[in-house]
């Protein structure tokens, strides 16, 4: 059953603040905010099943130093949407610093302890979840005033709880029930004028009930009275061996145990036993409890004696119930009687965390996903059995690093027990992925409220130690009453690289809710990091940016004052104007803190980069995309906001588009800001895995984004695309992949870092991504920094870190032809371009000298002649197309000279012996040629020049070595060319036969006439 503790509701809506940026609306002066007595406590369950008393009451305190006459004032009571109000006429006064009880109607159940006794006692039938109960200084009923009694004259003080529709500051409690009442907070004293901000929700405390033993009772008496004997039960039947204790919605009596840390302050008031001699066996049994109390306080080392009832709390959140909460309960006890035995006894020795007793798994996996139907616990199997059986039982871990900043504010700190498990470079614990948590992440709340103001990566040296505690946001932590020593290890925090002039740089901001009314100091901070540590990006997409008036909720949703500001304390830090453009939002529609109207806006630098001319959008006009006519895709809005009025973005913000112009290149940035995880179950909660509802919407946004960013890549498949923004969702999330496509659309530039370097938020002490930057697969070039200058800080200007990318923007490249490849001096050579951006001018070079230029068709095709100069060296050359948005090619060119006019040769003989000469001469030459003479192109057997007329005459010896046969006789000019003639080689010549010869001899004699080889 969940029992709330008084205080703990405000504590959980001020966290809720924080994240969610809710907060109360303005309340109308329902109450007297200055008076000294007020409703301290509303019960309606009296008498009902399980109630811990027969009636219900109504209980008033004085604050004040002096008593104040109740005569003639009433409390009255109506039920939650009722208009008739029943009175109970008050007498006598009220004790400065007492309480006042008014017993009002008794229920069936008899058998149910009474009430302490009342002041006064009145007869009306009260409601367990919801009512009215007004405190008015006359006799007479409420009448005529509707749903509006708080704010009726007379009223000094007025509760609604539940389901009322009526409520001082018109925010009623939580809900009650037969167990729990509405209960101001009073220590310390709060009395805003808001039900909500001032009551929680917790056991019945009619005037303050738990004492120490009935007076007279002498517990070092013999024989023992039995008031000082323990009960059957001990701390471990009460914990029992499961999530949930097997004696919830019961009471126990005198559950011995030494009282071993004591809470007196903040909202959750109360103090831890431990069972002495617990049975070891039972490892799956905490032997250490809770007892909620803001009366009594135990002094560390009591013995006691505690009888009250066992409850499962729940912490709730404004709409939850116990059947629909994710959080985890902590087993507890709401006493009745407190009896001290002995003062000064030994505490049970906490246990040691070192690096590997906490188990590597975070949660159980169990069938139906709720850990709570877990009847006995593992501790050896996850983290999350292990904190259950340990829960309230003293814990101690030595020298711990601190993952999570100290936040003072909220009196909390996170170390981790596992330094080498998950470990970020600087020093937190990094998420791998849903399943793979850091195990050894521990909350630290101490018990005097006090943290440091630590840094991620500092240390708590020594021991920190306390009694382990459950949370309804983090995980398990310590209560701790013994807490380190800081040390500063001096965290710096971390600068981008500067960019190449021809780079584009384009960060993401989320400013968290910056406001005209924020502090110059946080307008400081942030320029200081945008000029310092981010090294003034040409472009910055900003997420959080409030209207001119803030938070109030006046209809205003301007923001020219807001932008205004931080540009120029980007400024007065040193770095350039900036030029801002946005879109103001539909008031209300966009999400984030009521009244703020936060949206998304760009800052940039017009001495680096434009947004190109178009018109600007409105709130509710989609852009469009279309092919220009120089074949890059254009905006029919800049900046215009993307699909707005899809339902994507219901209170949502919108994502704004714009197209930027950089060194002739076009880019197109889209600013964007997911709708946050407000919704999702606590990721530390009993269901596992938890459910993420805000995913689904997330997701759609992505289908819309992706559908965007598709629409432009098929008016330009070349388009250079910046998808930059609070994504709310990590890299491996369904709706990153769904908007990159599982990367082949768009690169999610944080995958590229190492995985212990993913990280722009940390949240309950884990290091986390939430920001991103994505880029199109045509951007091939990029640099890319997450900055940490936040999120690991205790000082922040901010809750996310900014991250910047550094691009090249890509141009498309056709491709260059050249016709032919090969040209003489002087002669000319055909440059076709094709597949090149439409319509745009590219000059045409020969080498570094450009011959001109030439502009492509609507095809992205064009050609040009290119002449060659006659100064042209021969050899190797280049022509090169580019135009001026950097777009290039080359393509090869050999230059020959102008060839040599070549002419006729003759031989003489035509047929010759191996060995013997031959005459070479030449005619119709180009006139003084140098020409070389060889047979068959071997080497060169004679070098001639032609004389003026082209001629020249040449004899060459052939070698003895060339065979018989056909050869050519070849003339080349010193271009190349050449012109041959056949030569026929001989053997040695056959001679004459004698007048002696024989007739063989003479045979052969004229074989050798007839081939011509006779001498």
């Amino acid at each position: 059953m969940s029992v709330l503790h008084r205080g703990a509701v405000a504590a959980l809506s001020t966290v809720a603040v924080v994240s969610t940026g809710l907060a109360f609306s303005p309340s109308a002066q329902a109450v007297d905010v200055s008076s000294d007595v007020v409703i301290s406590e509303v019960y309606g369950g009296g008498g009902n099943s399980a109630a811990p008393y027969r009636n219900d009451f109504i209980e008033l305190s004085n604050k004040g130093t002096i008593a104040v006459s109740l005569d003639g004032w009433s409390v009255q009571y109506a039920g939650a949407t009722g208009t008739a109000f029943a009175t109970t006429t008050l007498t006598g006064s009220i004790a400065p610093g007492g309480f006042y009880l008014v017993a009002e109607a008794a229920g069936a159940n008899t058998t149910a302890p009474a009430l302490p006794t009342p002041d006064v006692v009145g007869t009306l039938a009260m409601s367990a979840v919801g009512g009215k109960v007004a405190l008015v200084n006359v006799g007479t009923a409420l009448t005529g005033c509707a749903a509006a009694c708080s704010t009726a004259v007379g009223v000094v003080d007025f509760v609604g709880y539940g389901a009322a529709n009526d409520a001082a500051g018109g925010h009623p409690t939580p809900v009650t029930s037969n167990i729990t009442s509405a209960q101001r907070t009073l220590t310390p004293f709060t009395n805003t004028g808001d039900n909500l901000a001032d009551f929680t929700v917790a056991a019945p405390t009619p005037k303050a009930v738990g004492a120490t033993p009935p007076a007279g009772t002498d517990c070092s008496a013999t024989p023992t009275p039995a008031e000082c004997i323990p009960g059957p039960r001990t701390v471990q039947d009460v914990q029992g061996d499961g999530f949930v204790s097997p004696l919830d919605r019961t009471t126990v009596e005198k559950v011995a145990g030494i009282v071993t840390a004591v809470r007196t302050s903040g909202r959750t008031r109360g103090f831890w036993i431990q069972q002495t001699a617990p049975d070891a066996a039972r490892t799956s049994a905490s032997s250490a409890l809770f007892v909620f109390s803001s009366s009594v306080v135990p002094t560390v080392g009591d013995s006691v004696l505690v009888t009250g009832a066992v409850s499962d709390f729940y912490p709730l959140r404004s709409g939850e119930t116990v059947r629909t909460t994710a959080n985890l309960s902590t087993t507890e006890v709401t006493p009745t009687t407190v009896t001290t035995l002995s003062r000064g006894n030994p505490i049970p020795a906490a246990l040691a965390l070192t690096p590997t007793t906490v188990p590597d798994a975070y949660a159980p996996v169990v069938a139906g996903g709720n850990v709570e139907s877990i009847t006995t616990v593992n501790p050896a199997a996850t983290a999350m059995e292990f904190w259950e059986a340990h829960e309230g039982m003293l814990v101690q871990v030595s020298d711990a690093r601190v993952i999570g900043p100290g936040k003072p504010r909220f009196g909390e700190i996170y170390v981790t027990t596992r330094p080498a498990d998950h470990a970020t470079p600087r020093g937190g614990t990094y998420l791998g992925g849903y399943t793979d948590v850091p195990t050894g992440r521990l909350r630290i709340s101490p018990t005097n409220g006090l943290v440091p103001a630590a840094n991620v990566g500092d240390e708590l040296t020594g021991v920190t130690s306390g009694p382990v505690e459950g949370s309804g946001f983090g995980g398990y932590g310590i209560a701790a009453t013994t807490l380190g020593a800081h040390r500063d290890n001096h965290l710096a925090a971390s600068t981008a690289r500067p960019a190449a002039a021809d780079r584009l740089s384009v960060a993401t901001y989320n400013v968290q809710n910056l406001a005209p009314g924020d502090t110059d100091a946080k307008y400081a901070q942030l320029g200081a990091g945008v000029v310092t540590n981010l090294k003034s990006p040409d472009v910055i997409t900003l997420e959080e940016i409030q209207d001119n008036s803030g938070a109030t909720n006046d209809g205003t949703v301007a923001a020219e004052v807001t932008l205004s500001k931080l540009a120029a304390a980007i400024t007065a830090a040193g770095g350039p104007a900036y030029t801002w453009s946005g879109i103001d939002p539909v008031d209300g529609r966009d999400g984030g803190q009521p009244g703020g109207n936060i949206r998304v806006a760009f800052l940039y630098n017009a001495e680096r980069v434009t947004l190109a001319p178009g018109t600007k959008g409105d709130s509710t006009t989609a852009v469009t995309v279309a092919t220009t006519p120089d074949g890059t895709a254009g905006l029919s809005l800049n900046p215009g906001r993307v699909d707005p009025t899809n339902p994507a973005w219901t209170s949502s913000r919108k994502p704004l588009a714009g197209e930027f112009l950089f060194q002739g290149k076009k880019v197109i940035v889209v600013a964007n800001h997911f709708n946050s995880k407000g919704g999702d179950q606590s990721a530390d909660g009993r269901f596992q895995p938890p459910d993420r509802s805000s995913e689904v919407q997330r997701g759609q946004q992505a289908t819309v984004l992706n559908t965007f960013v598709k629409q432009v890549l098929a008016a330009d498949p070349g388009a250079n695309i910046v998808i930059a923004g609070d994504l709310n969702d990590y890299q491996f999330s369904p709706s990153m992949q769904r908007l990159t496509d599982n990367g082949a659309t768009l690169t999610d530039l944080i995958t590229t870092l190492p995985a212990n370097a993913r990280y722009t938020y940390v949240f309950n002490g884990i290091s986390q991504v939430l920001d991103h930057i994505l880029l199109s697969k045509a951007v091939t070039d990029a640099e890319y920094d997450v900055v940490h200058v936040n999120a690991e800080f205790s000082v922040q200007s901010s809750d996310h870190d900014p991250q910047v990318t550094r691009i090249r923007p890509s141009v498309r490249t056709g491709t260059v032809a050249l016709d032919p490849a090969s040209v003489v001096v002087g002669g000319s050579v055909q440059v076709a371009l094709s597949g090149w951006y439409p319509n745009r001018a590219f000059s045409v070079s020969l080498d570094a000298a450009v011959a001109g230029t030439v502009t492509t068709d609507g095809t992205g095709a064009a050609t040009f002649a290119l002449p060659i100069p006659t100064v042209t060296t021969t050899g190797a050359h280049t022509v090169t197309v580019a135009s001026a948005d950097g777009a290039t090619a080359s393509a090869p060119l050999s230059v020959k000279a102008v060839p040599v006019r070549l002419g006729t040769v003759a031989l003489s003989p035509a047929r010759q012996d191996a060995g013997k000469s031959v005459g070479v001469r030449m005619d119709g030459f180009a006139p003084n040629a140098p020409l070389s003479v060889s047979i068959d192109g071997g080497p060169p057997l004679a070098s001639v020049t032609t004389d003026a007329s082209g001629h020249a005459r040449s004899a060459i010896a052939v070698p003895r070595t060339t065979s018989v046969g056909t050869h050519q006789v070849r003339v080349t000019a010193s271009d190349g060319g050449s012109v041959s003639a056949a030569l026929q080689v001989r053997t040695d010549c056959v001679p004459k036969p004698g007048p002696h010869a024989t007739w063989v001899e003479n045979v052969t004699w004229l074989i050798a006439v007839i081939a011509g080889w006779a001498c």
